[in-house]
């Protein structure tokens, strides 16, 4: 069985003690029956992460006693997935993943050929359901940083978003001349650090819109001639990243 890791917002030190209350409480003692003197992990998600050992608990709290700090090796690349919404609950799909998968940040947006169209209000609140979404994501799969997940913004707002440093990638199928491989080879170098990733839903982004990224320093580029579901496409598209430069490198992913 893994260990046991919770979130908690701080940074701490060695010595320190800690309570927990509420939901934190009976996740360990009722869903891991943990008990006292057995050891987890918590992390703040700013990269530290903590071993503390449980001193004794009640009714109402669970207290404990950090024993050990690790700083996290910082993360090889920082990823941006830009990813157009697309039908039911694929996004929640994709954003689970994508934190697992060491995204830095997701943003949400509607493009032309989007299905769902969002009031505020329910952006807003699936907003905060998203982000809740990749901090379970970062737990689970023991990621230093915790995704931040952005409200949904429209096709222009997304763009304008993107860091100039970055390296920006559109992924258009009808793409024929720009692979992802060949980006690799010859554009990308080696010291290129920051991207940012962006996927249309699953009709595609009309040429109107590639023309828009293109002219704001976008690159189109196509992951080949085999058509892939919007979901695995995001997907494929960070694993293959984080093979080239970041956490599944040989040496561990970090600078």
């Amino acid at each position: 069985m893994t260990v046991a890791r919770i979130y908690l917002p701080r940074e701490m030190e060695a010595g320190d003690l800690i309570t927990l209350t509420g939901p934190d409480r009976r996740y360990v003692l009722a869903v891991r029956r943990m008990k006292k003197g057995d050891n987890l992990l918590l992390f703040d998600g700013k990269g530290n992460e903590y071993e503390a050992v449980i001193l004794n608990h009640d009714q109402e709290s669970l207290s404990l006693e950090i024993t050990r700090k690790e700083s996290l090796r910082t993360a090889a690349v920082r990823i941006i997935l830009a990813q157009s919404l697309p039908k039911a609950k694929k996004i929640d799909f994709i954003i689970e993943k994508a934190s697992e998968l060491g995204a830095a940040g997701i943003i949400p947006f509607i493009s032309l050929r989007s299905v769902p169209q969002l009031t505020p209000g329910q952006s807003a609140l699936k907003q905060r359901r998203w982000q809740k979404i990749a901090l379970e994501a970062a737990r689970t799969s023991h990621a230093g940083g915790i995704p931040e997940v952005s409200g949904v913004l429209t096709f222009e707002e997304m763009l304008r978003s993107a860091d100039e440093r970055a390296v920006k990638l559109l992924f258009w199928e009808e793409e024929k001349k720009q692979h992802l491989k060949q980006m690799f080879k010859e554009v990308i170098a080696a010291e290129s650090r920051d991207f940012f990733l962006v996927v249309g839903p699953e009709g595609g982004f009309t040429r109107e819109e590639v023309d828009l990224a293109i002219g704001r320093g976008f690159t189109s580029v196509s992951l080949g001639r085999q058509v892939l579901k919007v979901e695995t496409a995001a997907l494929a598209i960070l694993a293959i990243i984080q093979y080239e430069k970041g956490i599944f490198r040989a040496d561990g992913g970090d600078v």
